[in-house]
């Protein structure tokens, strides 16, 4: 906690806002979207997703994975404790809704499902691509899966395809797929978070957008975050804190932004 603490207030003394913003990409992803401050009628179902699952006080067998397909932990869990602690924030699921709206990607996938909080935003802000639009999610633990899937269902969100599968199993089976936005938030880990990035790398395109939840979590995680900034076919970065956002734009000359949102 310490070192989160103290992390943060180094972003608040270097973030900045658009003002501050000469890329015309950067500037428009912040302006249109970023700082959106329109109501949208899909954060009512939002809304009501987490609510569904803040009630629903049934208890299921969890199990997290590390690296590989090791098991480091399993216990039994209040689905209404795991969405209160473990899930994306109702202001973060709404930016990922904008985010993924914005920039209209057909072909989407998520490490890391858990209660399918961040999933929902993914699967509504896709919506307005129409029928093409399909999102892979991927979840590790068996019993969450279930209860994400019933939650897809209950809310009508058909568009989304859920693997129960280790991470790093379907990565290195993955075929080419050129998915263009990548959620990252399954394991909060340096090596594991780093082998993500490798495995799907020939997997971008131009208009590839990048999200890794989580950057400033421990130093293991910024030391990750450091790496794939310095990495050759990464142009633009975002750090908002709690995300950290990648570009692959031939077109743009290297840069790093630290962002208030």
């Amino acid at each position: 906690m310490l070192f989160q603490i103290k992390s943060y207030l180094q972003f608040l003394w270097h973030s900045k806002n658009e003002h501050a913003v000469h890329s015309p990409f950067v500037f428009s992803l912040l302006t249109k979207c970023f700082y959106d401050k329109k109501l949208k009628p899909e954060y009512a179902i939002l809304k009501k997703y987490r609510n569904s699952l803040l009630q629903n006080k049934e208890t299921i067998e969890v199990t997290d994975f590390g690296a590989g397909s090791k098991v480091f932990k399993s216990n039994t869990r209040e689905i209404s404790k795991i969405a209160k602690t473990a899930g994306i924030s109702p202001k973060r699921a709404e930016l990922l809704f904008r985010i993924t709206n914005y920039f209209q990607s057909e072909s989407l996938l998520e490490i890391g499902t858990s209660l399918g909080l961040a999933t929902s935003a993914l699967s509504l802000g896709s919506r307005s691509v129409g029928t093409k639009a399909k999102i892979t999610t991927l979840e590790g633990c068996p019993e969450t899966a279930k209860i994400a899937q019933k939650q897809f269902i209950s809310f009508g969100l058909t568009n989304i395809n859920l693997e129960v599968t280790e991470f790093n199993n379907y990565l290195n089976n993955l075929q080419t797929s050129n998915f263009k936005l990548i959620y990252f938030d399954g394991n909060h880990q340096k090596q594991a978070t780093l082998d993500y990035f490798e495995s799907l790398l020939p997997t971008i395109t131009n208009e590839t957008v990048w999200i890794f939840d989580d950057i400033h979590w421990s130093s293991e995680m910024e030391d990750a975050w450091k790496l794939i900034k310095k990495h050759p076919k990464v142009t633009v970065t975002i750090d908002t804190f709690q995300w950290g956002l990648v570009f692959f734009r031939y077109e743009q000359k290297k840069e790093h932004f630290i962002i208030r949102t």
